[in-house]
């Protein structure tokens, strides 16, 4: 089991949520299956990600809105936070050694630090039964939602993987499980500088328990 669920223990139920598969709540917005987009937020705004229908994997990266080549990193989160467990509480760094944003809320406690956003290469190694079909990527998708703000495909490296359950054994085997997320589930990040925050709805079957469903999101405007 992952080591996060005991570090970071999920709340008993999920939130309440007003939204369903068939579409989101009031003041919600919806990102399809295997989609992506952008939003841009000012210091104290609030963005929330929510699993509407359980099980479903979003990525989240964090761009500069001054400088596209900073960067959110997983490798300084997880050498500052001294952890690759981040929850309610945690910093959310930079490239360049800045807070880019904090985590505020968070109702599962389990997510991953370690890999990469999805792409057609991910499907070509990994899901062989595909034949090298064309698939649609979390990467493709966060190239597509960041290009307009001047982010280079070269710099989107390591997503925060929201909800997604990554852990390795005692003899270092990586192993995926289903996302312990359920209907209402949430994730809210509070930006501390100007940032362009790139979210999917991920497009990976196996992270997914097989079914690649939306993720719901909300922005709060600190003014």
């Amino acid at each position: 089991m992952n080591p996060a669920r005991r570090r970071h223990p999920r709340a008993a139920i999920a939130p309440p949520y007003a939204g369903d598969a068939a579409g989101p709540a009031d003041g919600w917005t919806r990102v399809p299956p295997q989609s992506g987009t952008a939003v841009v937020l000012a210091p104290g705004d609030r963005l929330t990600l929510l699993d509407p229908c359980g099980e479903q994997v979003s990525d989240l990266y964090l761009v500069s809105a001054d400088d596209p080549a900073e960067v959110f990193s997983s490798g300084r989160t997880t050498d500052f936070g001294n952890t690759v467990y981040v929850s309610t509480g945690s910093a959310l760094w930079s490239n360049r050694s800045r807070v880019l944003a904090e985590v505020v809320e968070d109702s599962v406690g389990t997510h991953d630090l370690t890999l990469t956003p999805c792409s057609q290469a991910t499907f070509d190694v990994l899901y062989p039964e595909l034949e090298g079909a064309a698939h649609p990527s979390c990467f493709a998708n966060l190239v597509a939602a960041l290009a307009p703000h001047g982010v280079d495909p070269d710099r989107i490296g390591v997503t925060l993987n929201v909800f997604m359950d990554v852990w390795t054994d005692a003899e270092g085997e990586l192993h995926i499980d289903p996302p312990p997320s359920r209907p209402g589930d949430r994730f809210t990040v509070e930006a501390r500088v100007p940032v362009v925050a790139g979210v999917t709805a991920c497009s990976a079957e196996k992270s997914n328990n097989g079914e690649c469903t939306p993720i719901d999101l909300r922005v709060d405007r600190s003014s």
